[in-house]
């Protein structure tokens, strides 16, 4: 990396914060889940480390597990490693299910 690439202002619209985050992603056409956790979240989304990633663009149901809390997304994969992991966007979440999680990600920051 070049010092321009790390002078560049941050794009994010939402903080991230570490947070090892157990959850169950099932694709598209999938009968069967792939479970991870989370290596950071923020309120729309989430990278999971996994050594066999999904493509760009795939959509899957999330569900993610904070404490004995079960929240319930839609998601879609918006950034592949190979070998490494998958960024995914939250999509589809009910707004019960957004509220504990902004309030989770309060206790965290």
């Amino acid at each position: 990396m070049d010092s321009s690439e790390w002078s560049q202002p941050e794009r994010r619209r939402y903080p991230r914060r570490k947070a090892a985050i157990q959850l169950e992603l099932r694709p598209k056409g999938s009968t069967s889940p792939i479970r991870a956790e989370t290596t950071d979240i923020c309120a729309i989304g989430c990278y999971v480390e996994m050594s066999i990633t999904l493509e760009i663009g795939s959509e899957m149901s999330v569900v993610l597990w904070i404490g004995d809390e079960k929240l319930i997304a839609e998601g879609k994969v918006i950034t592949r490693h190979p070998q490494f992991g998958n960024g995914i966007e939250l999509t589809g979440m009910s707004e019960e299910s957004r509220n504990k999680l902004a309030r989770y990600l309060e206790t965290i920051s």
